[in-house]
């Protein structure tokens, strides 16, 4: 069975000292549930400071929010996986579609993005996801998939089985507006379909595919209920220490003890 996996977008949000007072609240308020594990993608400038705050509690994890393919060299701004994991981050982001619609990532740079993560040692979280116009056109499905096997690119089964898979509506993101529990599970269940597929079933089983787009608490159980729905990728809801802890606590039967 595949565990539950609730991660944290904090996007340009929570500074170092932040994310220490967060994590201490946060663990103060989540126990540790054995089927489940809790991931932060803070700012890049806190990520050491909320990987040393969840040092010692094996079901949380700290990534970062995008990499740079390459190594190491004269990018400015840029971070690179193997600079990430020196600072106590163990996943990163990829194709976020705030990377993808501000900064104009294209599908090719999610490629050798993935490809850096996976060489580095940091389990990538390859984000998808169709806009309202390409939603109302009926090409969801087709973009899901395109942005899916672009990024994959020709990744061996060991890498694949590595790799989480977050469905991110873009007119979701942010918006209040959420996809239902069903639209979610179609789009969730075609990506699974997908790698079933291209790479069999020892890889369309075990890869973690999460849902993302105004997520909260009390909509959080229906969705994780899906077949094919594994956990979410949360934004704002994921910024109160609080409800996020509750959040990571549902199941889709209500919250656990």
């Amino acid at each position: 069975m595949r565990r539950l996996l609730f991660a944290a977008n904090w996007k340009m949000h929570l500074g170092p000292d932040d994310a220490r007072a967060y994590l201490k609240l946060f663990r103060a308020r989540y126990n540790r549930h054995e089927d489940r594990d809790v991931w932060f993608f803070p700012p890049a400038v806190s990520v050491e400071a909320a990987a040393q705050a969840a040092r010692d509690r094996a079901d949380l994890l700290v990534g970062l929010q995008d990499i740079y393919w390459e190594p190491k060299g004269a990018f400015t701004g840029a971070v690179s996986a193997p600079l990430a994991l020196q600072a106590g981050a163990r996943a990163s982001l990829i194709g976020h579609s705030e990377r993808r619609h501000v900064f104009g990532e294209t599908d090719d740079d999610t490629r050798r993005k993935m490809g850096a993560a996976l060489a580095a040692g940091l389990v990538p979280v390859l984000c998808v996801g169709e806009t309202l116009a390409e939603r109302d056109a009926g090409h969801t499905l087709a973009v899901v998939v395109r942005q899916l096997s672009a990024a994959l690119g020709s990744l061996d089964a060991a890498a694949l089985s590595r790799v989480v898979v977050a469905y991110e509506p873009v007119w979701a993101i942010g918006t209040g507006r959420v996809a239902t529990p069903a639209d979610a599970q179609e789009v969730c269940g075609a990506l699974r379909a997908q790698l079933t597929e291209k790479y069999g079933d020892e890889i369309g089983s075990v890869v973690r595919v999460l849902y993302g787009g105004s997520v909260k608490s009390g909509n959080i159980g229906e969705l994780v209920a899906q077949d094919d729905i594994d956990g979410a990728l949360v934004g704002g809801a994921s910024l109160d220490p609080d409800e996020f802890a509750k959040l990571c606590a549902m199941a889709a039967g209500g919250p656990l003890p």
